[in-house]
């Protein structure tokens, strides 16, 4: 089964150094979805907060399985446009709203 279109939920704001949590899920795809977050149309990259992400400047962790975006510490370079998209490999795959976050 394809892909519904997924939910995202994107904070308007956030304060610089907070935790934020950015999540992304649909329910009809089956198999399940992967969920791929993207930021200004840029699709990010899977990083799991290790030494060698941090080096790179990263501060988030994404996890295409749950669909979770993590930032451990948000800094103003974060503020953007965020949307994430769910495929499974049938059908087409399907993006939610753009939402902007400010920082």
């Amino acid at each position: 089964v394809a892909p519904s279109t997924p939910v995202c939920e994107v904070p308007s704001s956030a304060m610089t150094g907070t935790v934020v949590q950015l999540s992304c899920k649909e329910t009809e795809g089956s198999p399940p979805s992967e969920y791929q977050w993207y930021k200004n149309g840029v699709a990010l990259l899977e990083k799991t907060g290790t030494g060698s992400a941090r080096a790179a400047n990263v501060t988030y962790t994404m996890n295409k399985k749950s669909g979770t975006l993590l930032f451990n510490t948000v800094t103003k370079n974060d503020t953007g446009e965020y949307f994430c998209e769910a495929s499974n490999g049938i059908g087409l795959s399907q993006k939610c709203s753009v939402k902007r976050m400010q920082v």
